[in-house]
C-alpha cells in the first residue's frame, strides 16, 4: 500500500551503486512507522474516499506487508539522519519524511527538521528547502525562520541544480535590452 514507483527502481538502484563507487554515503531509513488503511464513507473535495489511518506501528523490519502503509520514518532513522546533518555544511532538502499534516506522523519530518534547523543556527550550515510540501512542513514545525533558504518550487529547485536553464530564467535572458535604462 506504500507509494512505489516499479518504473523507478532501476534509477534508483544506479543511484545507490553511483554513491558506492564514489564512496559517498547514502543514508536510507532503518525503520519506519506503518498503519492501517481503513476506507471510509467521507468523501474529500474532490469526491474520493477519506482514509483513515488506523494502529500506527514503528516497524524495524522495513517490510512492509499488504495490509499496511509507510506513513514515516521511525525514531531510529530520525536518530541517524539528524546525526548526519549534524556534520553537514550544506543541507538540500526536497520532501517530508512522512504524512506530517497529520500529527501521528509528523516525528520524522519534524525531528530532521530540527537537525536541520539546529545545524543552520549553531555552525553556520546553509540549509536549502525545495517544495511545497518541504516548505509546509518546516513553517508547521515552526523552524522555517531558522534556515537559510525555502523556495516552493521544489521540482524546478532541482532542475536548477543539475545545471538545467529554467524557462523563467531563459525568457529573461533572452531578451535585448530596449535600452531605456541606459544599458545596451
Amino acid at each position: 500500500k506504500s507509494l512505489v514507483e516499479p518504473d523507478k527502481v532501476d534509477i534508483a538502484k544506479q543511484a545507490l551503486k553511483k554513491a558506492a563507487d564514489k564512496g559517498v554515503k547514502f543514508l536510507l531509513p532503518i525503520d519506519d512507522v506503518v498503519a492501517t488503511p481503513i476506507k471510509t464513507d467521507k468523501l474529500d473535495k474532490k469526491g474520493k474516499n477519506i482514509i483513515e489511518w488506523q494502529n500506527p506501528t514503528v516497524n524495524s523490519s522495513m517490510d512492509c506487508g499488504d495490509d499496511v502503509a509507510g506513513l514515516d520514518v521511525g525514531p531510529a532513522t530520525i536518530k541517524l539522519f539528524s546525526e548526519e546533518v549534524a556534520k553537514a555544511k550544506t543541507i538540500l532538502w526536497n520532501g517530508p519524511m512522512g504524512l506530517f499534516e497529520d500529527k501521528r506522523f509528523a516525528e520524522g519530518t519534524f525531528g530532521v527538521a530540527k537537525a536541520v534547523a539546529e545545524v543552520t543556527q549553531k555552525n553556520g550550515a546553509k540549509s536549502i528547502i525545495g517544495g511545497g510540501d518541504s516548505v509546509k512542513a518546516i513553517n508547521k514545525s515552526g523552524l522555517g525562520s531558522q534556515v537559510t533558504f525555502m523556495s516552493t518550487g521544489g521540482g524546478a529547485s532541482l532542475e536548477f541544480l543539475e545545471g538545467k536553464v529554467l524557462p523563467g530564467v531563459a525568457a529573461l535572458t533572452d531578451k535585448k535590452c530596449c535600452g531605456c535604462c541606459g544599458n545596451k
